[in-house]
């Protein structure tokens, strides 16, 4: 392949703030290579557009405004336009530690891959409450380390709050899909499919904001739980039974209550052990009580949104025999 040239592409959807401070973050890249930003304007009513102008010139930036069809179309929408070969993938709540990109380079120089993914990491700033969901959401006791703590370097599922993806694997695959959310492990499936490998580049990690409520969490696990057996029937070679954890959580913590009735203790003292290690480790992570209390709730409310939509959305595929655009027409833009 001929040099790396980089560009960031990053789509956003009414929230200006977010995308001032990322440009923030983008112009303190320390040893960084020449690249230039992508922002693309995914049919927001509250544009960036002068915030964007703000960056011209310290930043070489280019802005594009069109209807709303989704993140994954908007990044296939910058990619096509952007003129580096190596696209840096982000999302708008997202801060880039000064080293990002020399890290980045530093890797792929290295050892190239055409496509990687990063780290979500939580920055010293976020509220209690988003520590608290960055931890549900990174923790090895929760996720097993899928979004960015797992020392498994080779064939890494890259989320696209932190992705990188070479030209030539994006006009190989045609980039991501409409589906939204699970773009990110659909493109990286066919990515696999198309010959290509992707690898988890630990030092490129980003600081991931996620400006949610408790009801917006709940609401974003519930998508992400119906959207993995649709994953599954697409691409069923990559079905792990692990997804079924929290799906066994819920039920399963619901028959070790029922159980007490009948003087069996050993199947809810279970549980709690469980959630003392997720407190501990959510304590020594972040060194405050309060955080690691708000975690065991964020927990709850991740394995219970997850598993009941996995669970229900797993039954419907299997048994309507429906396509998933019929069955689930709120995860799928139209273009």
């Amino acid at each position: 392949m001929t040099k790396v040239s980089f560009s960031f592409v990053v789509p956003v959807y009414n929230r200006p703030q977010e995308i001032q401070e990322l440009l923030e973050s983008v112009l303190l890249q320390e040893e960084a290579p020449n690249f230039e930003v992508v922002i693309v304007e995914d049919g927001s009513q509250e544009s960036s557009e002068a915030v964007v102008a703000a960056f011209k010139d310290r930043l070489n930036i280019s802005y594009y405004q069109k209807p709303n069809t989704g993140p994954g179309d908007s990044r296939n929408y910058g990619m096509e336009r952007a003129n580096g070969n190596y696209y840096l993938i982000l999302d708008s709540d997202c801060l880039l530690p000064s080293h990002y990109l020399a890290a980045v380079s530093r890797a792929l120089s290295r050892e190239f891959v055409h496509c990687f993914g990063g780290a979500d990491a939580s920055h010293p700033s976020f509220s209690n409450l988003q520590k608290a969901i960055d931890h549900s959401m990174t923790s090895f006791w929760t996720t097993g380390g899928l979004r960015g703590h797992r020392k498994q370097i080779d064939r890494f599922q890259p989320r696209s709050f932190n992705m990188g993806l070479s030209q030539e694997a994006f006009q190989k695959t045609g980039g991501f899909g409409t589906i939204h959310p699970g773009e990110d492990p659909d493109l990286t499936f066919r990515i696999w499919q198309a010959g290509y490998q992707s690898r988890f580049f630990p030092e490129a990690f980003v600081f991931h904001k996620r400006r949610i409520s408790w009801s917006g969490f709940y609401r974003q696990v519930r998508k992400f739980g119906m959207v993995r057996p649709i994953l599954n029937q697409w691409h069923p070679k990559t079905a792990r039974l692990t997804y079924w954890f929290p799906s066994c959580f819920v039920f399963g913590s619901g028959l070790a209550t029922l159980m007490v009735v009948w003087n069996w203790w050993w199947p809810l003292l279970g549980y709690g052990i469980y959630l003392f290690l997720v407190f501990i480790d959510a304590l020594r992570r972040y060194g405050v009580p309060k955080v690691a209390l708000l975690s065991l709730f964020a927990v709850l409310v991740q394995f219970y949104g997850y598993g009941t939509a996995f669970f229900k959305s797993t039954v419907l595929l299997t048994f309507t025999k429906k396509a998933p655009e019929a069955l689930f027409p709120q995860l799928f833009f139209k273009k």
